[in-house]
């Protein structure tokens, strides 16, 4: 019998589908841009957490969103004034991720499995990304359509904590889910907590499914996704739940060298706020209902297109955008004899439209690039209507004006290779930022103090330049820089009032509360420092450290002069942030990181300080059939105290404890 001729074998070849998108210009690496990759998203169970391993980095206040009211989930970069609303755009591919309501991101419709990539530009100008970056952009990028499972995370921690998220798909579908539960934990420790305190527990899902169908040389994407975030705030009686849901079609034709590219995104997100909040009786004892939130539907829509063109050194790219966003909070509140006297509706729309031209040049030793924007905004249709619950009778009809503004902006850099391993570069830049539906027109409360909305507020600008150097060749990957940034008619909370007594619109602020209301502040002056490096020692050790040093400083002027030589509210002078991670055996990886602030202020009179404090987290992992691994995590390891907040009558409220979770995760 002959033998018989060996297998043939086949090669299987892996299909991998990227979004749609146009590629950068390449003008980034001209501005102070870091890029976050899987090594670090893989390690927090929360993208806004891991996203915080950039100082300058953060949410409204030091609560992370797994414990933070939605309404303060807003991202600011650099220390220069953080909002609930936040001062930073968060995009997906492009797309707008911000509320159309409030302008800020729910990070749980957002897990860190469906992300491949998230690159951070600090400094204003937004030019391609769209209107919002006032004091940066946070571009994702969502991850390549897999074959199979491309990520996949199961854990449980202390305090009831569980979590499971998965990515995955086929060539041309990514289907991305993830849930997570927590019992919470206390913010008010020890003797001065009282009966009124409770636990800041949170349960929350999200999904989304993009389809990349083929369409020739066209790439295309429609994707949906929807999330529902349930939290209980800390406070009898006080809780949230937060709905949404959003769709993209994106159509691009990648740019070729010679001939043109474009790209056209329409987009369309709605979102649902249900939030209420209590008064706190003298001792913590009981609470009181004080706002009932219970219906903020808002829809926002968005068109934006670009064209552009690559021939040689040279890019350039052309663009329009379009926002509309249209909302209306109703929500009872006053209440008195058991039961709330009063109901509120309040909303409008806003509409910002933008163009923009932008271009690079790369050659030899030089990057050049700059890019101008100009946008029309405009809040109209506004309603405040308030009436009595029992007889209908309107108590208050508050009337006013649509307002329109136009803003020009742009941004240029420069970057200049000084040798193959260090660079320098220097850019300016300015950009604005709308105010959002909330901050024009929802007021709200936290215990006893009370935020009047605003109306007639307009748009925040900001104007900055910054120079530093840099290396990106060699064992160790550093950058240096300085900047000044000056942001004009800042969205403030100002306190124009103090409990007990009675004021106009607001109404009663009882003992130990505070009133304020949103206005455009005056100016806010901040210069700081920025710098990261990073390497390896060898083949099992590899490290990472950051600081950010800010110097901000309010001038009031005749709208606020009270407020002068002031530091804005939230705002640490210095941020420091370091890891490392060791691989004694190939499994096994041990990480730690670490994260320092010094202190801020609660409040914009600075009369509230919040301590400095101190978080390390470690980690260690058992890798196993190449991309599994088992790891225990602990978080706060040291269970330091970390101060977040204090009340007008001096009770402070803490980030999480010490927790312990241990898990499995799967990334390819």
């Amino acid at each position: 019998m002959p033998d018989l001729p060996p297998p043939q074998v086949t090669d299987v070849e892996i299909v991998i589908v990227h979004p749609p998108r146009l590629a950068p210009l390449g003008g980034e690496a001209a501005f102070s841009a870091v890029v976050i990759g899987p090594e670090v998203l893989k390690t927090e169970p929360r993208l806004d957490e891991a996203l915080k391993s950039v100082p300058g980095v953060s949410l409204f206040r030091r609560t992370g969103s797994g414990a933070a009211n939605p309404t303060t989930q807003g991202l600011s970069l650099r220390a220069i004034a953080p909002s609930g609303a936040g001062r930073a755009l968060v995009t997906l591919d492009g797309a707008p991720q911000n509320d159309p309501f409030g302008g800020w991101v729910i990070w749980s419709g957002l897990p860190a499995e469906g992300i491949e990539s998230a690159t951070i530009v600090r400094g204003a100008g937004a030019g391609p990304y769209g209107a919002g970056a006032l004091t940066g952009v946070v571009a994702l990028q969502e991850r390549a359509t897999p074959d199979g499972v491309a990520a996949a995370e199961l854990s449980a921690g202390e305090r009831g904590s569980y979590r499971a998220a998965v990515a995955a798909g086929a060539p041309g579908v990514l289907l991305t889910a993830a849930g997570s539960r927590t019992d919470g934990y206390y913010a008010v420790r020890g003797a001065r907590r009282g009966a009124a305190d409770t636990r800041l527990r949170l349960d929350d899902a999200s999904v989304a499914l993009r389809l990349q169908p083929e369409l020739g040389d066209v790439q295309a994407a429609v994707r949906i996704s929807a999330f529902q975030v349930n939290q209980e705030a800390g406070l009898r009686g006080a809780r949230s739940n937060t709905t949404g849901q959003s769709a993209t079609v994106t159509l691009a034709q990648p740019a070729a060298n010679g001939v043109g590219g474009w790209r056209l995104q329409g987009w369309v997100r709605h979102s649902d706020l249900e939030n209420s909040s209590v008064a706190v009786a003298a001792g913590r004892a009981t609470t009181t209902p004080a706002n009932d939130q219970y219906n903020t539907p808002a829809t926002g829509y968005g068109l934006n297109a670009a064209y552009q063109v690559r021939q040689g050194p040279v890019a350039w790219e052309i663009g329009a955008d379009v926002r509309l966003t249209d909302g209306t909070e109703h929500e009872r509140f006053r209440f008195m004899n058991g039961a709330f006297t009063r109901d509120r509706e309040a909303g409008g729309k806003t509409l910002v439209v933008g163009a923009y031209v932008e271009a690079a040049l790369d050659e030899g030793p030089w990057l050049v690039t700059g890019g101008v924007r100009l946008d029309r905004s405009r809040a109209y249709d506004a309603v405040r209507i308030e009436r009595d619950t029992a007889t209908g009778a309107i108590t208050l009809n508050q009337a006013t004006a649509n307002r329109s503004d136009t803003t020009p902006t742009g941004r240029i850099g420069v970057r200049y290779a000084l040798s193959q391993a260090v660079y320098a570069r220097a850019a300016a830049y300015a950009g604005f930022r709308a105010p959002t539906l909330n901050e024009l027109h929802r007021p709200f409360r936290v215990g006893n103090d009370i935020t009047e909305a605003n109306p007639t507020l307009k748009p925040e600008t900001l104007q900055g330049i910054e120079a530093g150097f840099g290396g990106d060749g060699g064992p160790v990957r550093w950058s240096a820089d300085v900047f000044y940034n000056l942001l004009k008619d800042p969205i403030t909370n100002v306190t124009i009032g103090v409990g007990p007594g009675t004021f106009p619109v607001a109404g009663f602020i009882p003992a130990g509360g505070t009133l304020r209301q949103r206005q455009n502040a005056g100016e806010i002056e901040a210069w700081g420092v920025e710098g990261e490096a990073s390497g390896d020692l060898g083949a099992t050790l590899g490290w990472r450290a950051a600081m950010a040093y800010t110097d901000a400083e309010v001038h009031g002027g005749r709208a606020v002069p009270q407020l002068t030589g002031l530091r804005p509210a939230q705002t640490p002078k210095w941020t420091v942030t370091g890891g490392a991670s060791y691989r004694p055996l190939e499994a096994l990886q041990l990480s730690a990181d670490v994260r320092y602030e010094s202190a801020r202020w609660e409040d914009d009179l600075n009369s509230r300080r919040l301590s400095a404090g101190v978080q390390v987290d470690a980690r260690a992992a058992w890798t196993f059939a190449g991309n599994a691994e088992v790891y225990i995590a602990a978080e706060n390891l040291f269970d330091k105290k970390l101060e977040v907040g204090e009340t007008a009558d001096g009770v402070e409220s803490y980030a999480a404890p010490q927790t312990i979770r241990v898990g499995f995760t799967y990334r390819r």
